[in-house]
């Protein structure tokens, strides 16, 4: 079972972008809670806003469970400065809170820049976080490790800095957290998904390996920038330096099957009205495509 979507547009509201899903025939989805250019450690989730986008999943079948939030990405819980992580653990908290709220199956999130510091101790920083979120936020909603493209000094660009992370939260908080796997992240930090379905599987294998479980979601971008490029920008599959095959391998892994595999490439129409729930075209056009590629 293939669980296929998008960060799909929400003008008008959350509920609104639950309902463009489903005109796009999609299984899964990404939103956002809240605008993801600020920490928003203050902002909560309004009931109505809740009931909304609960009754639209309800009116379109779509399970809760294949539905992922988006944490913010100014979240820098990788960072040394000790009031800068204190607002950006305070954020991921608040995030999760909202999410559980929406009783959404997860939220992924950039573990953020780490400095010149320590990497180690970095990685400590990030899993302090989770675990504040964690202890704060009772449910089922779970908190996921995003891999990054690597630029600068963010956390998260190897198997290793995700196991690091993972390791230093506690056994009994370990079933609410994991990690995600990024197309483009991966190929645009040096991983070269593109050589062969043998080097593709094998980067899994290399995180699997290091984070003690398989990925729980896959985000399918292609890449702007080259291997090892570390340039985090996203292209439609098929019209950047990652090309197709990749993508075909990938839905054909096990590890595929059964977790969210979530698009976050370019829309047409951003400006789609507020009561339009017509899906994005290239939406529907990658979505088709995603399907041919899995049969």
């Amino acid at each position: 079972m293939l669980y296929l979507g998008a960060h799909t547009i929400d003008n008008g509201g959350i509920h609104m972008a639950v309902a463009r899903a489903e005109k796009a025939g999609m299984t899964a989805l990404q939103i956002f809670t809240a605008k993801p250019r600020f920490i928003n450690d203050r902002m909560s989730i309004r009931p109505e806003r809740v009931k909304r986008f609960r009754d639209a999943l309800a009116e379109t079948g779509i399970d809760a469970r294949h539905v992922m939030v988006h944490a913010p990405y100014s979240l820098s819980v990788a960072n040394a400065d000790e009031a800068k992580w204190s607002r950006a653990s305070a954020g991921l908290t608040k995030e999760l809170e909202r999410s559980t709220q929406l009783r959404v199956g997860a939220v992924c999130f950039h573990p953020g820049n780490a400095g010149g510091g320590d990497r180690e101790e970095a990685a400590t920083r990030v899993a302090k976080a989770v675990v504040a979120a964690l202890r704060t936020v009772e449910g089922s909603t779970r908190l996921l490790v995003e891999n990054t493209a690597g630029a600068g000094q963010q956390m998260g660009r190897t198997a290793a800095e995700v196991g690091a992370i993972l390791r230093r939260v506690p056994d009994k908080l370990r079933d609410r957290t994991g990690y995600g796997l990024d197309t483009c992240h991966l190929f645009a930090s040096g991983y070269d998904i593109s050589a062969s379905r043998a080097a593709l599987a094998g980067v899994i294998d290399e995180f699997e390996e290091a984070c003690g479980e398989a990925p729980s979601f896959f985000h399918l971008n292609d890449s702007e920038g080259e291997l090892g490029s570390n340039l985090d920008r996203h292209m439609l599959i098929g019209e950047g330096a990652l090309g197709k095959e990749p993508f075909r391998w990938l839905l054909h892994d096990r590890r595929a099957a059964k977790v969210p595999l979530i698009l976050e490439t370019p829309q047409k129409n951003y400006d789609v009205g507020d009561d339009d729930p017509t899906p994005d075209p290239w939406d529907v056009k990658m979505l088709k495509l995603l399907r041919e590629m899995a049969k």
